[in-house]
């Protein structure tokens, strides 16, 4: 008979693509992997709801890494009494300090101006006009991290045991082997992918999972398409900045501030060093970002080795001629002021918050400007509703008419494609018990699904949000 019959209940990322979180019981403890913010638009009540868990309870947390929609709510955690350990890696800890932080920050901000607006308006919201947590949750969260470096095998409680493998996602990034105690003398390992990046990219090592393991769960982001290649990527920024050259109008990036924002430096830098483009000043709009730079710096050894031997040589790509970090508010908005040219990267990714947005209501009128997505627009976000062709967006309250151009580069995506995830499969010496998708819209992870079971006969299911599934 199974030991306290082993089971994982998903929490997140099932069904849809945000708001990672799966709770693993077994040998008597209470583990959950990712805690992260639900992103799109209909589900991002589940934000504010209740804990399908008691955190007082959890033993521990393993994390992926630092995006938000892995680690977000993890201050919620500490703010409604989980006191146990967060396990990840060095460089996912410095990295979710700098993403919690400015969670913290700009749910204040954004909450606040609402409230206003709303005032003014004399209109609710069918939200709570409240940040989920503030800064003082962040801090006493931040106490609880345990950094683990890649590889290392270490005991969390109850017989389980975990270790860190290379994602190649973002800085930092890792999938997570659990071993757990499952009969008497039998134990049982199950591997969670996180988000799986791609082989050959800038900056960043090559993903480097496990070779074995008896349970799966994949993230199935892009599981239903293939992505351009990063040259044809580079040729997209090069041929827009060529463009808004000649209009006189802006490129504007929403971009991830963590990792992404830096690829597209490297490749700014690339594309003026073979004279491919001219000098075009450039605006990284993040003070997050900014700190990221901080941490690529202080964590070497991550890089592959046309990264480090650039590095070696003096020749970093962070050090773009003409690029100018934003870090004040007011700086930020005067940008939409300047006459020249330029290129402004600036966060949310998908254009949910921050400073994104009031570039997008300059410039979206704006048939001179250019707008290039570089990485996944999840359903029900603003970003997903422009490069799906609306002629009219809802920008912080108001409406927005679409008239600058709309640009794809995927070649970008930090996220493995459809032939990428299955490569990574691939790695393992011999199939699992059971394959779980998860982490992708319902059509791309049914698309990625019955490419496995078509393709390589594994038994693979489709877990939806609450499933508990005894393993």
């Amino acid at each position: 008979m199974p030991v306290n019959k082993p089971k994982i209940t998903f929490l997140g990322a099932a069904g849809n693509v945000t708001g990672s979180c799966y709770l693993l019981e077994a040998g008597g403890a209470r583990i959950i992997i990712d805690c992260g913010m639900f992103q799109e638009r209909p589900f991002k009540d589940r934000n504010w709801a209740p804990f399908k868990f008691d955190p007082r309870t959890l033993d521990a947390v393993l994390l992926t890494h630092g995006h938000i929609d892995h680690c977000g709510l993890l201050p919620r955690l500490a703010k409604e009494g989980f006191a146990g350990k967060v396990f990840c890696t060095p460089a996912t800890a410095d990295v979710a300090a700098i993403v919690l932080k400015d969670s913290a920050h700009l749910q204040e901000e954004d909450a606040t101006l609402k409230r206003e607006r709303h005032e003014r308006e004399g209109r609710t919201s069918p939200f709570p006009v409240l940040p989920l947590y503030g800064e003082v949750d962040v801090e006493a969260l931040l106490k609880l991290i345990v950094e683990i470096d890649y590889e290392k095998k270490i005991p969390i409680l109850g017989g389980i045991e975990a270790s860190w493998h290379e994602a190649g996602h973002i800085l930092g990034s890792a999938s997570i082997l659990v071993s757990f105690p499952y009969e008497a003398t039998v134990r049982k390992t199950f591997l969670f992918s996180g988000d799986v990046g791609r082989w050959g990219k800038p900056i960043l090592k090559d993903p480097a999972p496990p070779i074995y393991a008896d349970f799966v769960a994949i993230e199935s982001t892009y599981g239903d398409r293939e992505h351009g290649d990063v040259d044809e990527a580079g040729g997209a920024m090069e041929t827009s900045i060529k463009s808004i050259l000649s209009s006189g109008g802006n490129l504007i990036i929403p971009s991830f501030a963590v990792e992404r924002s830096h690829e597209l430096l490297w490749e700014l830098n690339r594309l003026q060093m073979e004279n491919k483009i001219p000098r075009i000043p450039v605006y990284l709009d993040s003070p997050m970002a900014a700190g990221i730079t901080e941490v690529f710096k202080n964590h070497p050894d991550i890089y592959d080795e046309q990264m480090q031997g650039l590095i070696k040589g003096g020749h970093s790509p962070f050090d773009l001629p003409g690029l100018t970090v934003v870090r004040r508010g007011n700086e930020s908005a005067a940008l939409d002021r300047v006459k020249n040219p330029s290129v402004i990267i600036a966060g949310s990714g998908m254009c949910t918050g921050g400073r994104i947005k009031h570039h997008l209501t300059a410039n979206l009128p704006r048939p001179e400007s250019i707008i290039m997505f570089v990485g996944y627009q999840a359903e029900g976000t603003l970003g997903r509703e422009i490069s799906e062709g609306r002629s009219e967006v809802r920008i912080n309250g108001e409406f927005v008419r679409v008239h600058a151009r709309i640009v794809y580069a995927h070649g970008f995506s930090a996220h493995a494609d459809r032939s990428e995830l299955d490569l990574w499969l691939g790695e393992l010496e011999r199939p699992p018990a059971k394959l779980f998708v998860v982490h992708g819209e319902p059509s791309a992870a049914r698309s990625f699904a019955d490419m496995i079971q078509e393709n390589r006969g594994w038994k693979v299911e489709i877990p939806a949000w609450g499933d508990c599934i005894e393993l």
